[in-house]
């Protein structure tokens, strides 16, 4: 007997099924329900002649489990630092969501728009119960104007919108080139002294770069600043200064995973800025665990992590109960 063809589900497909905001309420509702991400299995990088290969696995095993999702999953990732120059996407993936007991593929996802699509909502997912203990509009400053700044500026309105005021403004290096993907959203150069004064007020900065130095000084940020970085999973890169993670109340999806891969966090703890056993996992502020001091930044810190795939591949596959046959 034949196992039937697995459904094939485009980058459409994937923003039809599923909202930023639902997306980002799977992530909170899965770390809710128990889920508990440093019993993940590890991501393996592979260098490649013109970049990195990325193979995510995830599922039950031994005491990991991943809520109301009967799957196991893996994303097979590329990052080609020069793609964008030749006008490909710098990270490109496609992810195989199998049926949990019998490893049937039941569906190809096409992996970037899921990447697109998860990322933001693990962002949303871990700073949406501190931002929403205080009131007022809220002032983002997006750094960068690719996929992932777009999907955090989409992802933060959606979920947040109905209950406070949102203003984005892009900081960006180019404006010119970034000028069709903002819109009409307000867009200066980072560096510039507009930059630092939309940083001077930001309520939240979401920095989506390939960076591998700090963006900008994070003395400028008040001190109810909430800082989303996700533009780097290396140990030796980093997108905010040491100074903020000095300051900060630092989250992370995983505590081992952050000080292994998060250039961010192992730098700073490298520099004596930050003390590792002060970094706190996302799923404690999500539950309620721990409570943030509204006084002092927040700092959450992403890499990406394959649990947090397979919880979104699920959802998006289960939105209407299948996929299209191939």
């Amino acid at each position: 007997m034949s196992a039937p063809s697995p459904a094939w589900i485009g980058p459409e497909e994937v923003r039809a099924r599923c909202t930023p905001a639902q997306a980002a309420r799977a992530i909170e509702r899965a770390l809710l329900d128990g889920l508990d991400p440093a019993g993940d299995i590890p991501r393996t990088a592979v260098e490649v002649e013109h970049g990195q290969l990325l193979l995510m696995p995830s599922g039950a095993h031994g005491a990991f489990r991943v809520p109301a999702a009967p799957y196991v999953g893996v994303k097979v990732a590329s990052v080609a630092p020069g793609n964008p120059g030749a006008g490909l996407p710098r990270i490109q993936a496609t992810y195989l969501l199998l049926d949990g007991s019998t490893l049937t593929v039941r569906a190809v996802i096409d992996g970037t728009a899921l990447t697109n699509l998860r990322t933001p909502a693990v962002s949303v997912a871990a700073v949406h119960r501190h931002l929403l203990r205080r009131t007022g509009p809220l002032a983002v400053a997006v750094i960068g104007a690719g996929p992932q700044a777009l999907g955090h500026a989409e992802a933060l309105a959606a979920s947040l919108g109905e209950q406070r005021a949102i203003e984005v403004t892009f900081l960006v290096r180019d404006r010119a080139r970034s000028a069709p993907q903002v819109g009409d959203h307000r867009v200066h150069d980072i560096g510039s002294p507009e930059a630092a004064r939309e940083l001077g007020h930001a309520d939240v900065v979401v920095c989506a770069t390939s960076a591998r130095r700090p963006l900008f000084d994070s003395a400028l940020l008040p001190d109810h600043a909430v800082v989303i970085a996700v533009g780097s999973h290396e140990p030796g890169a980093r997108e905010v200064d040491a100074a903020l993670c000095r300051r900060a109340t630092v989250v992370v999806e995983d505590a081992a995973t952050a000080l292994r891969s998060a250039g961010d966090v192992v730098l700073a703890v490298d520099e004596g800025a930050l003390d590792p056993g002060d970094v706190v996992p996302m799923r404690d502020v999500v539950t309620g665990a721990t409570v943030p001091d509204l006084g002092r930044p927040l700092l959450f810190k992403s890499v990406g992590m394959s649990w947090e795939d397979l919880v979104v591949a699920a959802a998006v596959h289960d939105a209407a109960g299948g996929g299209s046959p191939r």
